[in-house]
């Protein structure tokens, strides 16, 4: 990434079409032993309290491969817990992002520290800049459908993320 994504923190070490293109051969090849998870359009649709199609198969082989997984949301308990649950894992919600306190409780509570943890995310200023202050690598995954009308805020924040969105995937690429 070039000088504008160092100077605003919207730098991303890799960056993948999609959540389930990211392997767990991949996150052993560059030391990461544990994810920290964003939700809405990382892992499901807004909103949605149901995984996207691959996820739960996704989110298993991650499991049966020891990488530890954590979801890390601002969004409140009551929306976290009832996607968290039936998928067997644990969270942070009122998360804070992109501010370091979310971050700090997600690495304590998989017992990692930041050289060994990489956070999954679709947004540039709470996921990317969330794993950039906090020191951890950062798995850009480019949002699953476009946020509804009624999100408004978030359809704002996509317009000025453009210019940093990344132009470089890693499931692009022939292994």
């Amino acid at each position: 990434m070039g000088l504008k994504h160092k100077i605003t923190k919207t730098d991303v070490d890799f960056a993948f079409r999609r959540t389930v293109g990211i392997t767990p051969s991949f996150l052993k090849k560059h030391g990461i032993k544990g994810l920290i998870l964003d939700v809405d359009n990382t892992l499901a649709f807004h909103d949605d309290p149901v995984p996207a199609e691959g996820i739960p198969e996704w989110l298993g082989n991650m499991k049966k491969s020891g990488i530890k997984l954590i979801i890390l949301s601002n969004n409140h308990d009551e929306r976290v817990k009832r996607f968290a649950a039936p998928l067997g894992l644990d969270y942070v919600c009122d998360g804070g992002k992109p501010l370091k306190r979310g971050y700090a409780a997600a690495m304590k509570k998989m017992g990692l520290k930041a050289s060994e943890t990489a956070a999954v995310g679709d947004q540039m200023f709470t996921d990317v800049w969330g794993a950039n202050h906090s020191h951890i690598k950062m798995l850009f995954v480019q949002p699953m459908q476009p946020e509804p009308k009624s999100k408004r805020f978030i359809r704002f924040k996509r317009v000025l993320e453009k210019p940093f969105l990344p132009d470089k995937f890693v499931d692009d690429e022939k292994e």
